[in-house]
């Protein structure tokens, strides 16, 4: 895999309760948590894998709506289905049916926040004992959370959902008096659970004084390879972009086993993390990108992975910092969730009348070099009366 394009990374499945260093002071929220535990997980092997196939068909389907963008691209479609999965247990009717189609939840409700438990709860277990990037200790952490109006009503049904399948609770905002300082408190919160890696996750045309709820996700990753990269090996080479221009950027090269496979038109390695519970796949077009991503589509994401075996890979691979800001609400409705943004939303299962998405954000990060992995990422979404709708907005 000597030849390089534009790198589009995305974490499908990142999410889990970790070690991580000291937690910064936040200010501190009353929560309206629900007196419902976090259950034990009930989903079936089966029912995993179905979750994890959906994800992965979404993560597609929403890069094929983002990919115009220009330059590079790194996205959490986990993070963003999670976010929206929280959202999706207070949706009804049309609204429900169009998140279910575009996010690809074939569960049915119950079944599919239970499922979202247990996934969660499976990879918490992942990467015990495991090394983390730079000599600390692995890393690999969810953290869910909603911000509510203080003086809007939420159901408790809707409460107790979260608290079981998400660990999440309600925190108590003064959106109305203080919009400004409820904003810079769910953004501290954030920068906090990703160890200040995602920063200002909420722009500052995204809580208004009509504000109801927020909803956020956070996930964040260190993790070092089981296989370093020989530092003495990284030497400049050619990288060759989208639109076929070339530079010349730092490549870590190694001999390596590792899995191997290739699948309509794709070459893919599998890099494994310390622990091998975890690994990175990156894969590489044989056609010109453009007409590659193009063609990329759930079913051949699936044969390229199940192509993967053991094999002796030379592999030569540039080093990357990668950030990202994507304002998600074009994508989401191209992907057909459209009334979840109109004046028509039924969300009354969060609360009676329904609100509205008026705003969806995603940032995420991720570096890649000699000794591993760090990335981290957020989604937030952010509800208000069918009042709050906003125009389309690309950042």
């Amino acid at each position: 895999m000597s030849r390089a394009y534009r790198f589009i990374l995305a974490v499908v499945a990142l999410a889990a309760c970790g070690e991580g260093v000291e937690p910064k002071a936040v200010v501190e929220t009353p929560v309206a948590k629900s007196d419902k535990q976090r259950l034990t997980p009930t989903a079936t092997r089966a029912q995993l894998e179905a979750l994890a196939r959906d994800n992965a068909a979404f993560a597609v389907d929403l890069f094929q709506a983002i990919r115009s963008r220009p330059g590079n691209l790194f996205y959490s479609p986990h993070s963003i289905s999670l976010a929206l999965a929280m959202t999706y247990g207070g949706a009804r009717g049309q609204t429900e049916a169009e998140m279910a189609k575009a996010l690809h939840y074939a569960l049915p409700q119950g079944a599919l926040h239970a499922t979202f438990n247990g996934l969660d709860q499976e990879l918490a277990r992942r990467g015990k004992g495991a090394a983390g990037k730079d000599g600390g200790k692995f890393t690999l952490r969810i953290a869910n959370a909603l911000w509510g109006e203080q003086t809007q009503s939420f159901l408790p049904a809707y409460l107790d959902l979260l608290a079981e399948s998400y660990g999440a609770g309600l925190r108590v905002m003064d959106f109305q008096g203080q919009p400004e300082l409820s904003r810079q408190t769910i953004n501290d919160w954030v920068a906090q659970e990703t160890e200040d890696r995602i920063k200002d996750l909420l722009p500052k045309d995204a809580v208004r004084s009509d504000t109801k709820l927020v909803l956020t996700n956070a996930i964040y990753l260190n993790a070092a390879w089981k296989e370093a990269f020989d530092a003495a090996a990284t030497k400049p080479a050619d990288f060759t972009r989208g639109d076929g221009t070339k530079l010349s950027v730092p490549t870590m090269n190694k001999t390596t086993r590792a899995g191997y496979g290739s699948a309509d038109g794709w070459e893919a390695v599998e890099l494994a993390y310390d622990g091998e519970e975890l690994s990175m796949v990156l894969l590489l077009p044989a056609a010109r990108l453009e007409q590659a991503e193009g063609a990329l589509a759930p079913a051949v994401l699936e044969r390229v992975l199940a192509s993967l075996a053991p094999a002796e890979v030379e592999l030569a691979l540039p080093k990357l910092k990668l950030e990202s800001d994507l304002e998600l609400r074009p994508a989401l409705e191209a992907l057909g969730m459209k009334q979840a943004f109109a004046s028509e939303a039924d969300f009354t299962g969060i609360c009676k009348p329904s609100l509205v998405i008026s705003k969806v954000v995603h940032k995420s990060f991720v570096v890649v070099d000699e000794s591993g992995t760090e990335a981290a990422a957020a989604t937030g979404v952010v509800m208000g009366p069918p009042s709050a709708t906003m125009p389309h907005a690309v950042r």
